[in-house]
Order: C-alpha cells, then structure tokens, then sequence
C-alpha cells in the first residue's frame, strides 16, 4: 500500500495582492495548484509542531492542522524495515501489516528482486518473493526429501511431516492418511503388516499381541490369556507357581506339586512367583 496523504500546499505570496476593501486574498493564476484560500483568510500562516512560519513554503495538513514538511516527515513518517530510514512525505511507502519499506527496499532479501506488483511473503519481518520462501522456509518431506510446496496436503507424524502421497506403508506401499500407524526403525506400517512382520504372538491363544502383554519365561502372553494350566483362573498380578514352564495359581500347585508338612500335612508354598 502507497501513502495516500495530501499533496504538500504552498503559501505563495508574490503574485498576490491583498484588498484594502475586503481584506481578502486575491491570488494569482499561478496558484491554482496549490492550497485553496479562502475569504476568511483561514489559510494556515504557522506549523503546529515548530509553530515557524509556513508562509511561502510547502506544507501538509494531517487532522485538520498544517504542518511543515520536516515536521511532518519527524512526526508521523514511518521507518522501513530494510534500511531503518525515514520514509519521508515524498517516498512512496509501501506497507504490509504495520510493516513499511522504502519503493527501493521492497525487495526480496533472497534474490533482490522488486517485488512492486508481485506476490510476496514476509517471514521474521523479512520480505521474500514466493519462489525464495518456498526455497527457504517450506518444510520438506521426511520420505522424499523434496518440499512441500505451500497449500499442498501434508501430513504430520511424530514431528515430521510428508506429501500425503508420501505417507505410506514401508510394506504394502499403500497410502495410511489417516489409520493407525505403527513405527519401527523409523519406518511406518499399517497395522496389518506391522502385525505380520514384527508382532509377538501370543503362547497360548497364538494371535498378535497387540496392546495388554506380559512375558513369561520370555514367551508373549495376552494379559487375559494368563491362566492357571489346571483351574483356568487369570494369574496376572496374582501370585503364582510354575512348572516344567506351565503356570500354576497356588492351590493347584499346593494340590499337584507341593510337600506337604510333616508336622501340620499343609504344603509348603513359599518362593511363588509373579508374572515377568
């Protein structure tokens, strides 16, 4: 956007003469270019901020007051991001959310290529045409190492992003947008291949372990699949006894295994297990 501020006036008093009668300015034709002067002689004789006489001089007039140009471009010019100079009133001023540049700093930091008529992007307050800030400042994808342009679909995963196109299984090749993914050596599977490659299998049921496992002489167990080999009742977090690497709950351990005391015949059950 270009300053759009009035043009700068000028009181011009020669070839000018004032009426004795009325006591009006009567200008002459050169002056038709500048400041309209009424009858009233309400044309501003004095700047408001150096309160010094505008008289025959440039000036501008910002809410309904005059100013001089020097006071003018020290009160409400703007400082351009590139050069940290005034933009004085007679510098177009380009601006972009509260940002300004000089016409001759509206370039691309990158390239230095104007940028007057064209698409542009700021980053950190830097402006940059399209074609620099893809370069710079687009993510790139975590599978081909290409960028992904802006506006594209991307998907992000565990703080890296890919082309949706990029996002697939490392087994089947099909694409996962949005389903489950499993990760191992920073590859993505879709569950079933997951399953099919690298998941346990349960000891006793023989199906995947997928979430609620336990080990047991380093064998996969699914937590509800736990059970006494004798009674079926559930041993995780329970107490138990093992033998010839089957699990027992204590009362069928005692029952089949266990000696019995010669003095109370109860069995003697001490060193029970939990699950590992």
């Amino acid at each position: 956007m270009i300053n759009t501020d009035a043009e700068p006036r000028v009181n011009i008093p020669k070839g000018s003469s004032i009426s004795e009668q009325e006591g009006t300015w009567e200008p002459s034709s050169s002056t038709h270019l500048f400041s309209r002067i009424n009858s009233k002689m309400t044309t501003p004789t004095e700047c408001l901020h150096c309160m010094k006489s505008i008289y025959g001089k440039e000036y501008t007039v910002k809410n309904d007051e005059a100013y001089c140009i020097p006071c003018y471009d020290l009160l409400f010019s703007s400082v351009c991001e590139k050069c940290k100079g005034t933009i004085g009133y007679y510098s177009r001023d380009f601006s972009y959310k509260d940002l300004h540049w000089h016409d001759d700093c509206f370039k691309c930091a990158k390239c230095n290529r104007s940028l007057m008529e064209k698409p542009f992007a700021v980053k950190d307050k830097v402006l940059l045409c399209t074609a620099c800030y893809t370069n710079e400042c687009s993510s790139k994808c975590f599978q081909c190492k290409k960028i992904i342009m802006p506006g594209s679909r991307k998907i992000e995963f565990r703080g890296n992003e890919w082309h949706a196109s990029c996002f697939i299984c490392q087994s089947c090749g099909q694409p996962m947008g949005k389903n489950p993914v499993m990760t191992k050596d920073s590859k993505n599977y879709c569950v079933p291949c997951f399953e099919k490659h690298f998941a346990p299998y349960c000891k006793s049921c023989k199906k995947v372990v997928s979430v609620g496992g336990m080990t047991f002489h380093n064998k996969p167990w699914h937590k509800d699949c736990f059970l006494c080999s004798r009674c079926k009742k559930k041993l995780y977090g329970e107490n138990f006894f093992s033998r010839d690497d089957d699990p027992f709950c204590q009362d069928c351990y005692a029952d089949l295994y266990a000696l019995k005391c010669d003095a109370c015949n109860e069995p003697i059950t001490d060193g029970y297990k939990r699950p590992g």
